[in-house]
């Protein structure tokens, strides 16, 4: 008999309400090898637009947002309402973007398990952590190499060609 909380999930010595087997009338009908070949390229699609949203909260939303923020100081005169108008942006632009990657990662966890594949967790975590590692290294390469406090590619402020002055 479990009794340990920990296996029964607290205090109580039965099984908590709601989380009995499932038990169909008949056993679900498995789809065929051409079903579940479509299933695998509906995921790897449901995965490539996670990364492709992933990214996009780690270039083109920041500087949409940044953009936006511009306009309004330049429109209205006033730095602190270009500020607040583009961290209002940037969080509904964010949280937006994080919305629809949970939602695209709870589908691609079914569409997964329909392909025929022991799937129970989602990959959000691990794809939003592998872009942002590859932004991270790609800004930090842009920043050292080409742009930073001087330009190791260029040096001499930037422009590819010095100037000699003649006296």
């Amino acid at each position: 008999m479990r009794s340990d909380p920990s296996d029964t999930g607290g205090l109580f010595v039965g099984r908590r309400p709601g989380t009995a087997p499932v038990h169909y009338r008949a056993p679900p009908k498995r789809g065929g090898e051409r079903r579940k070949r479509v299933d695998r390229r509906l995921a790897d699609a449901m995965l490539a637009a996670m990364t492709l949203c992933s990214l996009c909260c780690w270039g083109p939303i920041p500087v949409a947002c940044l953009w936006v923020g511009a306009q309004v100081t330049y429109l209205s005169g006033s730095v602190s309402l270009g500020i607040l108008a583009a961290f209002v942006g940037l969080f509904a632009l964010l949280f937006g973007a994080l919305k629809i990657m949970r939602s695209l990662d709870e589908a691609w966890i079914l569409v997964r398990r329909a392909a025929g594949f022991d799937q129970r967790g989602g990959v959000l975590g691990r794809v939003f952590a592998i872009t942002a590692a590859v932004c991270g290294l790609a800004f930090t390469i842009w920043f050292v190499l080409f742009n930073g406090t001087g330009s190791m590619v260029t040096p001499g402020g930037g422009s590819a060609t010095q100037t000699i002055p003649i006296i």
